[in-house]
Parts: structure tokens; C-alpha cells; sequence
């Protein structure tokens, strides 16, 4: 399971054929493709996006259209994207939202949950706001983001709503490619036990991330100095050695 779930983040779009192929050219680990697709059921992952009951729809709630077709962000704050991802522990699932800044990929706020309730995203976006607001914000049609408990705080400050459309990962792609890059440069190396260690490894991580890990996209600037420009005021820490040395520590 950990294997297929490294294998689906990377390529999203394969489906049950070929990870059973890829099980066994690259991992050699040779089992049948009905229990592939047993384990991706018991996963909750599909070819596309992945579900774990993360992205769930509730028919009673409004879905708005996509607004972001052809338009590219040209300034901080402008268009922020949210999702929900899993985190596999060594004993079941943790659940990762995020709010990234689709102009500098500055992730705005991020919340970890050992559950699927509501009040995990309600919390981080309520956080976000605190540092800003956005002309749009998307996400996708999950009964979390369809509901107007969240809804209804976007409108409230008159902040346009944009929706993937249903089955489209690529709509937010900023989003899937930031749970790529921290599954595959924090989670899968920590392995994390429990709740509260991918907690506080997570914490140092998104540090890292945001304030320390330069980006090619971003003319090798860090996410904070292209979201803060010239009010960028990043206090001196060793929290990137500290993502490392932890990494070692497990392993």
C-alpha cells in the first residue's frame, strides 16, 4: 500500500493495469491486478484524483464553475487554491489541508487531522485569512468545500468561488504538485508513526518549504520572497537541518 500510494502520487493518472505493472518492473513485487485493485479500493484512490473520502460530494451543496480557465496569477493573493490530501502513518491515515498562493506557491496556512471532520478546514481557512485574502479561491467539489459553512465565509468578504470540474485534478494543479513535493521530499522518507510526529515533521517541513527551499519556477527565489517581496522579514533558523536530521534519525 505504501508503494501503490507513492506510485499514485506520482502519476495520478494511472489506473489498476498499470500499477500492477509498475509493481513489478520497479518494485518487483508481483501480485495479481484484482488485488491491486482490492488494495486501491481499501486506500479509497482511483485513477485521477485521490478520494480516501477526501473529495466526497454532497448533491445538496451549490457547485460553482471553474473561473481560472486560461488565466495565469500575476500578483501575490490573487488566486489560492485549497485540497485535501492523506498521510499515511504506520498505523492508519492522518488528513492534510492546505491553502497555497497559486502566484508564489507560498503555502498561506496548513492544518493536519486525524479525522475527516469539518472543523479542520473551517480552522485553516479562518487562519489564512488572517494573512491575507484572495480575489478567488478554488478548490474542488468536496462536500467540505461545497458546504456553506465554508462557503458562506468566502462570500462574506465577497471573495469569488471557483470548483475543479468533477474529476479534474489538473484544474488545481498547484495543489497536487505540492502534495507530490511534500510526500515525496518529507512523508515518504519520515515514515511516520503516529499523529503527532507527522505533526511536528510537517511543521518543520512546510518551515523549510516555505522560507528555505528555493524553486526553479520561482527564478530559484523561495516561496515567502516572491509572496513577501521586499516585506520579507524571515527570522535566522535551523529548522532545514533540523527536516534532515530527523529524516536520518528515522531511517
Amino acid at each position: 500500500m505504501n508503494v501503490i500510494d507513492q506510485i499514485f502520487t506520482k502519476y495520478p493518472f494511472y489506473g489498476s493495469r498499470r500499477i500492477q505493472w509498475e509493481l513489478g518492473q520497479n518494485y518487483k513485487i508481483y501480485i495479481c491486478r484484482q488485488y491491486v485493485q482490492r488494495l486501491m479500493r481499501l486506500m479509497g484512490i482511483e485513477t485521477i484524483y485521490p478520494k480516501k473520502n477526501t473529495s466526497q460530494s454532497n448533491d445538496l451543496h451549490t457547485k460553482y464553475p471553474y473561473l481560472l480557465k486560461n488565466i495565469i496569477a500575476g500578483t501575490a493573493n490573487q488566486i489560492w487554491g485549497t485540497d485535501i490530501t492523506y498521510i499515511k502513518l504506520e498505523h492508519g491515515f492522518a488528513y492534510l489541508v492546505a491553502i497555497i498562493d497559486w502566484y508564489s506557491r507560498y503555502v498561506i496556512a496548513w492544518k493536519l487531522s486525524p479525522t475527516l471532520e469539518m472543523d479542520f478546514c473551517l480552522d485553516n481557512l479562518q487562519t489564512a485569512l488572517k494573512a491575507g485574502q484572495p480575489a478567488i479561491h478554488n478548490s474542488d467539489q468536496g462536500s467540505h468545500f461545497t458546504s456553506p459553512r465554508y462557503t458562506d465565509i468566502l462570500s462574506e468578504k465577497e471573495i469569488q468561488i471557483s470548483m475543479d470540474g468533477r474529476g479534474r485534478c489538473i484544474d488545481n494543479i498547484f495543489t497536487e504538485r505540492l502534495w507530490r513535493t511534500v510526500k515525496y521530499e518529507n512523508v515518504y522518507l519520515a515514515s511516520y508513526a503516529n499523529f503527532i510526529e507527522a505533526n511536528t515533521g510537517l511543521k518543520i517541513y512546510f518551515h523549510f518549504y516555505n522560507n528555505l527551499r528555493p524553486h526553479s519556477s520561482l527564478g530559484n527565489q523561495t516561496p515567502a520572497q516572491v509572496y513577501f517581496k521586499d516585506q520579507l522579514r524571515i527570522p535566522a533558523t535551523s529548522l532545514h537541518q533540523k527536516v534532515f536530521e530527523k529524516i536520518v534519525e528515522k531511517n
